[in-house]
């Protein structure tokens, strides 16, 4: 199962605060519905924390850098955080961290952007 909750970090960030599983599957569509939804509300700084995240497939890395590049055509950045374990060695072997800026935590990934 997948949840997500966003929360803000003021005065301009949006942080989607995702737990469970970025995998094959109907659930994974949330997650890019979300930042479709954020990329119209014109929200320019977005974070993925994936702490709560325990697996992740092909699947997840593609949302996460489809999701990336909708938000900087949008004039926007896209950061994750918390990625660990598992889902850190995915996004790495998979070299997102090439694409998207990938950072210990929420608090990290907020700073100086």
């Amino acid at each position: 199962m997948l949840e997500i909750q966003t929360r803000r970090v003021e005065p301009d960030i949006v942080v989607l605060e995702i737990a469970g599983k970025i995998t094959l599957g109907r659930e994974s569509k949330e997650l890019e519905w979300a930042t479709e939804n954020l990329v119209r509300e014109q929200q320019k700084k977005i974070i993925f924390d994936l702490t709560g995240v325990t697996r992740i497939d092909s699947t997840g890395v593609g949302i996460i850098v489809m999701s990336a590049a909708q938000v900087k055509n949008s004039g926007g950045e896209l950061r994750v955080a918390g990625a660990m374990g598992h889902v850190e060695q995915v996004l790495r072997l998979s070299s997102v961290d090439k694409l998207v800026a990938l950072h210990p935590s929420a608090t990290a990934a907020a700073t100086g952007f």
